[in-house]
């Protein structure tokens, strides 16, 4: 992998964003700065992406399916970082969209033209809304129309516009309807339908479905995936013609993987390539995550950033990789690495994090019954606020109100899967008496209730393991025993877990409950170091028993937790469980190694080759939710092994 763009010729734009692997940046900056980064930069579920350049922002949207309220709109300055910054489409004008898992609301492509923004969806027909920011408001939304020509719309349709300023929608139904058709100002088909059907008449491309397109030098660039699990394929033409002789097929997209830990196989249904000032040009694109014996297929469809080479006139998109990748050359925005939000839910209204899985839920909640808590009202079933999970490691902690008086009432910390046939809970409730129980499938952790009403619960995620805890002041906690196995949630899912992942957050069932707050990524619990996002010059490890990470490189390296929630400014301490062979200095940084805070330098001292000892010192006071980042000294390598990172109040 680190030679694979030498041997390619005529590479224009080779210096622009080389390849940095972990052992191989010539740039020695990258040990103490984060000039690089790695996929997947939208962790968790998210399918089907579509991305938008407008000036110096980017926005992406996807397939929702039946997660509501529909659509969330993305932003990012850095094509790195992303936040969800609104919502399109409510359930309250969605009336003819179903709750049901797998259907709901697919595509999601989101574009500006006619100096609008627009969002072109599939639910039962194709549909557009229409706002002047994509913050919204969105107006509501309005059916495209079809004809005996165009024919039926289909999915996964996609908006190209052409240098001329013309929007085309790129359509896709079934396995052998790809058409491109200009749309009028009033977002309507206009003009003759492209007919493309020979694209897969003979299934060259299994569904060549979610189809974009771009345009350099002259060509029209044409991009189908091959189905849900796998494949990216492109065309050129220098016309924009229905005629097959003037398209010439290219192939596979993406370059071969060659490196052997890669987990995110077979990216596809890419958005279309932007370029960039510098000349760069970039995609991203879904893939499902899994491993030798290690399946997380689960957790969904997750987006990784991926540069776009070209050689001459041909494409290639870079071959997934779990090694750091230069950063596209684009201004800092202070938006944090992708994670699932903490709530203390004292806003008036519901974040934009948030969704929920069925519209009655979306109904089912108050941020002003009791203020600074979300009240959670079930009706003869459960009912629930969810995010998006995000990581393979976290500790989930809130504090719950419920008086549990019968077998029917609970309430606490729910994960599902897509199709909600895998179900964690760990929550108060009753069971001969006031139990904290956790649950999933048949295997069952209870033990009394000691505290009264107001409990705080935790659940800790190490990998497949979930570990529950609870608590009567939030400070001393109580396990409920041996860890629950999560591989049923986490795995490949029937129908691929109808296609959406994983979620992670509240429920509340037989009564309502109140929660004061929502924790996903506590920092006052141990952080396992091999849990990081980002990193550069360092590797994981086993020592001992226990994983852990060390640096690669005499000029240092770094690794980053993102998404950990700090509070309200009550941080006394940080400390660190590591292992060394000689003394060393840890810095401790957050949100960025050139632009953030340095918060603390940790001495560590030679403790053995095996011997895990806890190194901490005090903190001046920080608080909120914050990327951590944690760096090596220069002047060794492999000499110093870091387990965890926990904060103490």
């Amino acid at each position: 992998m680190r030679n694979l763009f030498c041997s390619l010729a005529g590479l224009l734009l080779l210096s622009s964003f080389s390849c940095l692997q972990a052992q191989s940046g010539s740039d020695k900056s990258n040990f103490q700065q984060v000039n690089t980064y790695v996929n997947p930069v939208l962790p968790g579920d998210h399918p089907d992406p579509t991305l938008l350049k407008v000036g110096d922002d980017f926005y992406h949207c996807g397939s929702t399916f039946h997660f509501t309220p529909y659509m969330p709109i993305y932003h990012s300055k850095d094509l790195v970082h992303w936040e969800v910054i609104g919502r399109v489409l409510p359930p309250s004008k969605a009336g003819w969209v179903t709750d049901r898992p797998s259907a709901g609301i697919w595509q999601g492509a989101i574009t500006y033209f006619y100096g609008s923004y627009w969002i072109y969806f599939s639910a039962g027909g194709q549909w557009f809304c229409k706002a002047d920011s994509p913050t919204g408001p969105w107006s509501d939304p309005v059916q495209v129309k079809t004809n005996p020509e165009t024919g039926p719309l289909g999915y996964d349709n996609s908006i190209f516009v052409d240098d001329d300023g013309t929007p085309y929608m790129v359509i896709k139904n079934g396995q052998k309807t790809n058409r491109i058709q200009a749309l009028g100002r009033d977002g309507q088909l206009a003009g003759k339908v492209i007919d493309l059907d020979w694209v897969n008449r003979k299934l060259q491309y299994s569904w060549a479905e979610g189809p974009v397109m771009c345009k350099r030098n002259g060509y029209y660039f044409y991009f189908p995936a091959g189905d849900v699990s796998g494949g990216q394929y492109v065309l050129r033409s220098k016309e924009l013609t229905a005629d097959s002789t003037k398209w010439e097929r290219l192939g596979e997209f993406f370059k071969p993987i060659t490196d052997p830990n890669v987990g995110f196989r077979r990216p596809n249904h890419m958005s279309a390539p932007y370029q960039l000032a510098d000349g760069t040009w970039w995609c991203i694109a879904q893939s499902y995550e899994k491993y030798d014996n290690d399946d997380w297929s689960g957790t969904g469809r997750q987006t990784s950033l991926y540069p776009v080479i070209w050689e001459g006139d041909r494409p290639w998109g870079l071959a997934p990789t779990t090694q750091p990748i230069a950063k596209p050359k684009l201004p800092q925005s202070g938006i944090l690495w992708r994670s699932a939000q903490s709530d203390n839910f004292e806003a008036g209204v519901l974040s934009n994090n948030w969704h929920f899985l069925t519209k009655k839920a979306a109904a089912n909640y108050s941020l002003s019954a009791r203020k600074g808590w979300v009240r959670l009202t079930p009706d003869s079933t459960r009912t629930h606020l969810v995010q998006k999970e995000t990581d393979h490691y976290y500790t989930v902690v809130t504090k719950v109100d419920l008086n549990a008086i019968n077998v029917a009432s609970k309430a606490g910390i729910y994960l599902t899967s897509g199709n909600q046939k895998e179900i964690v809970r760990l929550y108060t409730g009753f069971d001969n008496g006031k139990k904290i129980i956790l649950n999933f499938n048949a295997e069952t952790r209870s033990i009394d209730n000691r505290f009264g009403n107001v409990v705080w619960l935790k659940l800790a995620r190490f990998e497949h393991n979930l570990t529950a805890y609870c608590s009567g002041d939030g400070r001393n906690w109580i396990s409920l025993g041996a860890p629950v196995s999560a591989v049923e949630l986490d795995k490949v899912q029937p129908n691929y877990n109808s296609w959406v992942g994983t979620s992670v957050g509240l429920f509340a069932e037989g009564k309502p409950a109140d929660f004061d707050f929502f924790i996903c990524k506590d920092g006052y619990s141990s952080m396992p170091a091999i849990g990081y996002s980002n990193y550069y010059g360092v590797e994981k490890q086993v020592k001992g028993n226990y994983k852990c990470v060390t640096n690669t490189s005499v000029d240092g390296g770094w690794f980053m937790i993102s998404g950990v929630e700090l509070g309200k400014g009550s941080v006394k301490t940080v400390k660190l469980e590591a292992t060394s062979q000689a003394k060393g200095m840890i810095e401790i940084w957050l949100d960025d190694l050139t632009t953030g805070t340095l918060i603390a330098k940790i001495p560590v001292n030679v403790t053995g080759a095996a011997d895990w000892k806890t190194f901490s010192v005090p903190v001046k006071p920080v608080s909120g939710h914050h990327d951590v980042f944690v760096k090596f000294p220069k002047g060794s390598k492999g000499d110093l092994f870091v387990k965890s990172i926990q904060f103490t109040k």
